[in-house]
């Protein structure tokens, strides 16, 4: 005790208390404590960040295993898949990306599907138009072959029907070529500024035999400064079919009317006639190629107004057609600026 006491006082002179000696027990002993938490916390993390890791690791993998799997749908042209994602991570983006590829492959795929079916569509058509002029055409040369001692006069009028058939097969293949063109999508427009005033007047000296051979008068009415944008040969085809049907179902001695005008919006071409009117049943179908109406001619074919369409419509245009009988027929085009 007396020796407790002495290194009490020794210690009290450098200011140490023993009391203060304990302090410094607790607080070594709640820095172990403190130690050993944080090593516990440290491996909790680290277990934790582990987990996380083999979670994202596992969910990119199954990401991956999907791509891949869509790659190989796509391979066999299956388009209909739905892979959008909202996330944003690396995969997500590719994932997109993937899916942006799917949606234009399937276009392509659709946009191609429909020229294979028109296509076909323009070979049966042509094949049915061209069976009854081939057997006219069979029909005469087998007759003259047979006959080689016919008549001059009646060889020489075969001859005159079997070159008429020969222009109208021509007409009729180039007229083909051009729908199945414009079908494909391979015609190139040229756009020009085109004035109307020159634009019809050079149409209308085009039209100008079956003008006179009808005995019919032509009123043009329109600013001449008045234009649109478009291809002038296309278009030009296209104005000159819907005058010349006009012209077609116009009386002798009468009129046909054109009147053209712009505003902010379009360019507005009106082409009227007074001839014997369209029925509100074959309203429906003037634009259908090889459609032909009660009051069509015998040489038409009903391809010059599903070329006039296609070719107007081509060129951010649009036609539409009004008709009562015995009053005659409008047409109304316009071109969008």
């Amino acid at each position: 005790m007396e020796q407790y006491e002495k290194g009490q006082k020794e210690l009290s002179k450098y200011g140490i208390e023993i009391d203060k000696i304990n302090s410094i027990k607790l607080i070594e002993n709640q820095m172990k404590t403190n130690l050993k938490l944080n090593i516990l916390i440290i491996v909790l993390f680290s277990i934790l960040w582990m987990t996380i890791i083999v979670l994202y690791l596992r969910k990119r993998d199954k990401k991956i295993k999907q791509i891949t799997n869509y790659i190989n749908q796509i391979k066999n042209k299956k388009y209909d898949l739905n892979i959008e994602e909202n996330t944003e991570d690396e995969l997500s983006n590719l994932k997109n990306e993937l899916y942006k590829i799917t949606i234009m492959l399937k276009e392509e795929s659709e946009i191609s599907k429909k020229d294979k079916e028109n296509l076909k569509m323009s070979v049966e058509d042509i094949s049915h138009q061209l069976k009854t002029p081939l057997t006219s055409i069979t029909i005469m040369l087998d007759n003259l072959k047979d006959n080689p001692n016919m008549e001059e006069k009646t060889k020489q009028k075969f001859i005159f029907e079997i070159s008429k058939q020969v222009e109208w097969i021509n007409w009729l293949v180039i007229s083909m070529l051009k729908l199945s063109k414009l079908d494909a999508n391979v015609v190139q427009f040229y756009d020009e500024k085109i004035n109307l005033n020159k634009f019809i007047g050079e149409i209308i000296k085009n039209l100008e035999i079956p003008i006179e051979v009808k005995n019919q008068k032509i009123i043009i009415d329109g600013d001449e400064n008045v234009s649109f944008i478009g291809d002038y040969k296309w278009q030009q085809e296209a104005i000159t079919n819907v005058i010349k049907n006009c012209i077609e179902h116009n009386a002798n001695n009468g009129t046909i009317y054109i009147n053209y005008e712009e505003n902010s919006l379009f360019t507005k071409i009106t082409i009227r006639d007074e001839g014997e009117g369209i029925s509100k049943e074959d309203l429906k179908h003037i634009f259908e190629r090889f459609y032909k109406g009660k009051n069509s001619s015998e040489n038409s074919v009903g391809i010059g107004l599903a070329l006039a369409k296609n070719i107007i419509e081509k060129n951010n245009g649009m036609i539409n057609c009004k008709s009562e009988l015995d009053k005659g027929t409008e047409f109304v085009i316009k071109y969008m600026k």
